[in-house]
């Protein structure tokens, strides 16, 4: 448990044994069961989450009752309502899991402290931020110029992984398609899903 996010953030600030097992003391560690709720809308946001294992979906529910899926997280990935999260206001997004899932829980106040007292750290979320805010960018992009096949193609190069942990229908909520032409899509694919 611990190996996975030192690994983590080793990945962008090297860390001495002393440093990590600071770091580590802000954390605490949740399980959750499939389809059980990290964060409700409506309420308030207390942890970012690092994913030591499981997949979990973030998402709204408009007004008629449909789901539209903004991420997925998996392993190694953080994931909150990071609005909620860092301006201390309720959630606009639901977080729940898709399959049992460990997390680590780091409270804002914590990371504050951590960023504020180790450069090391700061300059962790700083680049994760920066990661997600591309990554963010890109699907926004995909979801308003390329093609329901396009926007396939790039999920299933990225995260082939996802294709085995998540049902048919989130795919195609995330994509922004129908079951039905989610399966036209994996037929072309020789049925990758």
């Amino acid at each position: 448990m611990k190996q996975v996010l030192r690994q983590q953030i080793e990945r962008i600030s090297p860390l001495t044994d002393e440093e990590f097992e600071y770091i580590w003391s802000h954390f605490t560690y949740k399980k959750y069961k499939k389809h059980q709720f990290v964060i409700q809308e409506g309420q308030s946001v207390d942890f970012d989450y690092f994913i030591l294992s499981g997949c979990l979906k973030s998402y709204s529910i408009d007004e008629k009752g449909k789901e539209h899926i903004i991420l997925f997280g998996m392993q190694d990935w953080w994931i909150s309502d990071y609005e909620a999260y860092y301006f201390q206001t309720p959630a606009t997004v639901n977080i729940d899991c898709v399959e049992a899932t460990e997390l680590l829980c780091l409270s804002y106040q914590n990371r504050e402290k951590l960023c504020k007292e180790m450069h090391k750290v700061e300059h962790y979320f700083r680049k994760k931020n920066n990661k997600r805010s591309i990554v963010l960018q890109k699907r926004i992009l995909s979801l308003l110029s390329d093609n329901a096949k396009e926007r396939y193609d790039k999920l299933l190069e990225q995260y082939p992984q996802l294709f085995q942990k998540v049902p048919k229908h989130l795919i195609a909520s995330y994509l922004g398609v129908s079951r039905e032409t989610l399966s036209r899509l994996n037929t072309k694919t020789n049925g990758v899903i």
